[in-house]
């Protein structure tokens, strides 16, 4: 089994790069952990508080219990992977049935922050991007996706994504094994990770 981590700043290409890899591989021979499946369940904080909540800070993510199910799969053992409601803010009743497989990828904008789980990685890359072109994405993402206005995105961005980009997701670089700049543009950097994986896999 090998476990790769993929971190970023938000719209820098982590989910081209991650489809780009799953889609190499025989289904069951990949499993995908979001890293957003892993946020903090906030039942108990009152609903008026929860819109409060930072999703770009490490303290919003359960890092206990996704090491927890990174050893599992390690193991041999299968898990049940979180459900995460962004609308309430909550973990859902239902869960995602995951069993042990050949490549395990964790992908999250701070998928590298954790040292614990970065320990637990065989392979840890981080998608890189310009600033301007992350910011672009984003703006386009969540006008059309989430129906949010330019200016409103903007205001987010400044307040929050950039101050949490610089404190915490981009000094993630310093753990990683492979920066892949331009994101998920650069083709020839993808296609060597391809090539890299599907060596270990049939080495194996």
């Amino acid at each position: 089994m090998i476990i790769i981590g993929i971190a970023g700043g938000t719209g820098s290409g982590k989910t081209t790069v991650v489809k780009e890899i799953i889609n190499s591989l025989a289904q069951k021979d990949v499993a995908l952990l979001p890293l957003d499946s892993y946020y903090k369940d906030s039942s108990n904080v009152p609903v008026e508080e929860r819109q409060n909540i930072n999703f770009d800070h490490p303290n919003a993510f359960d890092w206990e219990l996704l090491s927890k199910h990174v050893s599992m799969l390690r193991k041999g053992e299968s898990i049940e992977q979180p459900i995460y409601s962004y609308l309430t803010c909550t973990r859902q009743a239902e869960t995602i049935h995951i069993e042990p497989c050949e490549v395990v990828v964790i992908e999250g904008i701070l998928a590298l922050s954790d040292k614990k789980l970065c320990k637990q990685m065989d392979l840890r890359i981080f998608v890189d991007a310009d600033p301007d072109e992350r910011l672009i994405r984003v703006i386009q993402r969540d006008v059309i996706e989430r129906g949010r206005t330019a200016e409103a995105v903007m205001e987010r961005y400044m307040k929050v994504l950039k101050p949490m980009h610089l404190e915490f997701i981009e000094p993630a670089k310093r753990w990683a094994d492979l920066i892949i700049p331009q994101g998920g543009h650069n083709k020839k950097a993808i296609d060597i990770l391809k090539m890299y994986i599907e060596r270990i896999i049939v080495g194996k």
